[in-house]
């Protein structure tokens, strides 16, 4: 007696589809929050660095103290805050990345700015059971350092 196996591998064949369907959204969902990942980093390294530079220029402190033995100039917390809003508006990245949002912090031990930036992210495909918008973020920061010539 012999045992009927037509259809056996058309069993098989829907299983491997549906597992290569499944490994070709995760690629591509990956490869779409990996590319907006490294647009906000761009935004935050460019913001923090407008905030540093902006936040640095307070001269009267400077000229008026000077900048003593510290190599990095101390922050003007308003001053720096401003530069952040503003390189975010020049660059237009709140159209870029609709939903964009943002923290200015410093950091007292090193005198540096700090941006934290993230945005939901629209995925391009969705697998059943996986957060409607997910939120990818990332941090930028910097510091002016005074060195001296000569």
């Amino acid at each position: 007696m012999t045992r009927d196996e037509r259809g056996q591998t058309t069993v098989l064949i829907v299983g491997l589809a549906g597992f290569l369907l499944m490994a070709i959204v995760v690629v591509v969902d990956a490869s779409a929050a990996f590319l907006q990942r490294q647009g906000l980093d761009t935004v935050a390294d460019g913001a923090a660095l407008a905030g540093a530079d902006a936040g640095s220029r307070n001269l009267e402190t400077i000229y008026g103290s000077g900048v003593g033995a510290q190599p990095r100039l101390e922050q003007a917390e308003a001053l720096a805050r401003a530069a952040v809003e503003d390189y975010l508006v020049r660059t237009e990245a709140r159209s870029r990345y609709p939903g964009l949002r943002y923290v200015v912090s410093f950091d007292p031990a090193d005198s540096s700015v700090v941006v934290q930036v993230s945005a939901p992210l629209d995925l391009p495909l969705t697998i059943p059971g996986s957060p409607e918008r997910p939120v990818v973020g990332t941090v930028g920061s910097a510091v002016v350092q005074v060195e001296s010539s000569g």
